[in-house]
């Protein structure tokens, strides 16, 4: 081999060597790495994946606001972060282009479609507004015809504490009255059976997964023992803070998906506002 075509071959086998050496191991065939412009993201049936570099363990991201729109009672915004852009959505508050503002507790979706907006979101950070606006949207109910998720449903356990209430709701008339703590006591014998518990409404995300989602409280339970937060699906709706009757059937240990998994729930529920 002549002089100049070695000099060329440990040339291109050096280059190839720092170019393997910079991207890392590569993915396993079928698994379309982060830098593959034609990577698709797992459907909403798939558990979210929160971007390393964008929802990371403090599960937020902090960006200045290219552009915003309100609807279904959340706030919309397309952030400026440091590797690009990350649309993200808190419940409905002020903020203009150009504001740098901080979403805490954050979960990441994927493929979300909003039906209120008529557009799906191929990644989209649903969580809390921090910093000085925080205080705009704690107490900010969410539209009962939202599109919105709440971050910290991952595991199905309560987000909030118990509700303070002068006394426990009354127990829903009938056979299948329960309290919320009685359905978690009795989660192995009600497993696909029909109940109705009264309790109030705390909060309220509408439109996911072709479903409403309602959490409700009755008073009964502890929070030592997460069994004081009922989550119950519903076609129907409600706004927080309504007292309501929900009629539904028991499911346990449901993994929905998308950051969606509880031990107990009750599903495909009527819903009935007390007046």
């Amino acid at each position: 081999m002549n002089a100049p075509l070695r000099t060329v071959l440990l040339c291109t086998l050096a280059l190839g060597a720092c170019e393997r050496s910079r991207a890392g191991a590569p993915a396993p065939t079928g698994q379309p790495t982060a830098a593959d412009p034609g990577a698709t993201a797992p459907g909403p049936a798939d558990p979210a994946t929160p971007r390393a570099d964008h929802a990371a363990a403090a599960g937020g991201v902090t960006g200045k606001i290219l552009e915003t729109m309100d609807s279904g009672g959340y706030t919309y915004v397309r952030l400026a972060v440091g590797d690009g852009e990350q649309w993200a959505a808190v419940n409905a508050t002020k903020v203009a282009v150009g504001d740098t503002v901080t979403i805490t507790n954050a979960t990441e979706m994927v493929d979300f479609e909003s039906k209120t907006l008529g557009r799906t979101f191929p990644s989209i950070l649903f969580g809390t507004l921090g910093g000085d606006a925080a205080g705009a949207t704690a107490g900010a109910a969410a539209n009962p015809h939202g599109d919105g998720m709440v971050a910290g449903t991952s595991t199905g356990a309560p987000t909030d504490a118990p509700i303070k209430l002068d006394q426990p709701l009354p127990k829903a008339e009938g056979a299948t009255g329960r309290t919320v703590a009685e359905v978690f006591a009795q989660q192995g014998a009600l497993a696909g059976q029909r109940v109705t518990v009264r309790g109030k409404v705390t909060k309220y995300n509408g439109e996911i997964m072709d479903r409403n989602w309602l959490h409700v409280q009755d008073g009964t339970g502890t929070a030592a023992q997460h069994d004081y937060d009922l989550t119950v699906t519903t076609s129907g709706t409600a706004a927080i803070g309504d007292i309501v009757v929900v009629d539904g059937v028991v499911g346990t240990d449901r993994d929905f998906g998308a950051g969606y998994a509880y031990k107990v729930i009750v599903e495909n529920a009527t819903v009935t506002v007390q007046h």
